[in-house]
This record gives structure tokens, sequence and C-alpha cells, in this order.
């Protein structure tokens, strides 16, 4: 996420970490919930990954809006500090706090990212060519008291086995923007594909555990807090050990600590409402657009790291 100046430079939104969740580098908590049934849920597969959200939208998608995916993708706007803000009441993407596209005002606590992945796989394919339609949400109509995280629903026939439903929350710390933010009412915030709007919220997981650990956390393992701590099946890296497993650069540009004239790649800012499209002959050092779906390679690297299993009690 970025924040557009009104100079027109760009510059990155910190990531901060979420509320009780230590003092990891970033901001993102990623959890795996079961349904709060007695239901089978089938790990992953080695290989497989999917997406979620569309990074190309720049309109609402139709949805119905008591459906599942009517409520993956939302922004969270905390209005304090701490963890006791008065939208922490409510689950993500419910009640007044909770957006499908960028709040459109100055959020004092920082914003919150929630997304959530398809629940049901068709137990076939690994990946599909959209790295969407080999998975599905589950059906029936969300409870706006409890949100998707406790929903009772079903998978549908086309994807019927259940596996574990993920959860992603990203803390974007807005706050120290506060004195540049618009005072005509406009909406600074931009991903940085180039979305102004938010509607392009998206995310991808690749499956990367090691052996059969996610299987036996999601057999054995229902804490109603979801601590790891509390799932002898999981080893736990503390902070330092966290902090200290980063990736190499990849890409020699910039993206962060300097005012930008540009969003890093090719990603001019594309408003819609009609969806946006991959720029060609670009001369940016790293490029965007939709890559076809990868064949699995039986090398892909596993992750080292273990951070959270949520799921409610049983």
């Amino acid at each position: 996420m970025y924040f557009k100046h009104p100079n027109g430079t760009f510059f990155r939104v910190p990531q901060k970490a979420n509320h009780y969740t230590g003092d990891p580098s970033g901001g993102m908590t990623i959890y795996y919930i079961q349904p709060p049934t007695n239901e089978k849920v089938t790990s992953f597969p080695k290989g497989f990954r999917m997406i979620t959200g569309n990074p190309m939208l720049r309109s609402r998608k139709q949805l119905n809006p008591e459906g599942a995916e009517a409520w993956s993708l939302s922004f969270r706007c905390w209005e304090t500090e701490g963890f006791f803000d008065p939208s922490n009441s409510y689950p993500p993407g419910a009640g007044p706090y909770d957006t499908v596209a960028f709040p459109n005002k100055f959020c004092a606590g920082g914003i919150r990212a929630n997304i959530f992945f398809p629940s049901c796989w068709d137990g076939k394919n690994i990946d599909s060519p959209d790295h969407a339609s080999h998975v599905a949400f589950h059906e029936g109509k969300v409870n706006p008291n409890i949100g998707i995280i406790l929903m009772d629903g079903k998978c549908p026939a086309s994807h019927p086995v259940r596996i574990p439903l993920l959860f992603y929350e990203t803390f974007w710390d807005t706050r120290p923007f506060k004195d540049m933010w618009p005072t005509d009412g406009s909406q600074p915030l931009v991903l940085s594909q180039g979305d102004p709007t938010g509607y392009g919220h998206h995310a991808d997981y690749i499956f990367g555990w090691e052996g059969d650990s996610l299987q036996r956390a999601m057999d054995t393992c229902y804490d109603g807090f979801g601590w790891p701590e509390a799932c002898p099946e999981l080893t736990v890296l503390s902070d330092e050990e966290i902090n200290k497993c980063v990736q190499s650069v990849q890409v020699n540009e910039d993206v962060e600590g300097v005012p930008l004239a540009a969003l890093p790649g090719c990603n001019p800012l594309q408003n819609g409402p009609q969806p946006a499209t991959a720029i060609e002959n670009c001369s940016a050092v790293s490029t965007t657009g939709i890559p076809p779906a990868a064949t699995p390679a039986s090398n892909i690297p596993p992750s080292r790291i273990v951070r959270s299993v949520i799921t409610p009690a049983a």
C-alpha cells in the first residue's frame, strides 16, 4: 500500500504488528481456521496454490451480499490504536467499520486489511489457469454477528473437499500521514498494482509446510484462542528468529524510504470503473501482469516459519 502525497509522489505505508502478536517485522497475521463442526479438514497438497480477489478490479463485484465471497475482502478503519477499538467487537467484513473499498476518511488507529480465501477444493487440481477455479467459497448465509470464521456453511458438490479456511490480517500504519491527509475529501491510498479504489484487494497463497505438519495440526489442535503454543504439533519460532528469516532483494528498485515519482514496476494509476489492463512495453526494472498457471515443481522450498493456527473452540 502507498500514500499519494499532494505533490504527486508516493510513500510506502508501513506495516505494523497486529494486536497481541508480539514484535515481528511487518504486520501480517495468517490464520488456519477449522469449521465450527466436526467436518474433516484436508490439508493442502504439495504444490497447491490459489488466489483470492482480483488485482484488476476497479469497481465493486456484484455478489450475493449474504454469501461468503461478499465478506471475503475488506478494510477495517481503526479509530483508536488499541485492541479495544469499537470496531473489534465486529467480525471481519461486518459492521460499520469495514469497507470493500478503501475507507473514505483518515483512520486514526490505522487500517487492517481482512482477506479470506475459499475453503473448498475440487480434490483434483493443485492449481488452475486463473489460480482460482479449483477452489470455491463454502455455501450458506453469513450471520453478521459471527462472520465467515464461525459460518456453518457446506462445500458445493463441484468442490467437495474442505480445506483450511485461510485468513490474512495486515495492519497498515497510516498514522504517520495524518498531517498530509487531503482536506478536500479525496482518498490518497493506492495499492501497489496501481489501484486507488481498493477493489483490487487480493492475496496469493502457495503451500509450503513441511511434511504432514499442517494436517496433524488440523486434526488435533482446537485451542479456542488459536495460540500456536497450545498446539504441540507446531514448532514455534521466537520473534527474533522470525525477523532473521528474510528474503533477499530480487529486483534492484526503490520501493520505500524515499519519495517515489511512480509506483514500483509498471503500475500507473488506473481509476476504473472498468478493469485495469497490463501495460505493455514498460521500461521499469520490474513489470506486472497475471502470469499463466505454473506447473508445480518438486523443489518448491518449504516454509520454515510456523506462526499461527487459529481454530474455534470444539
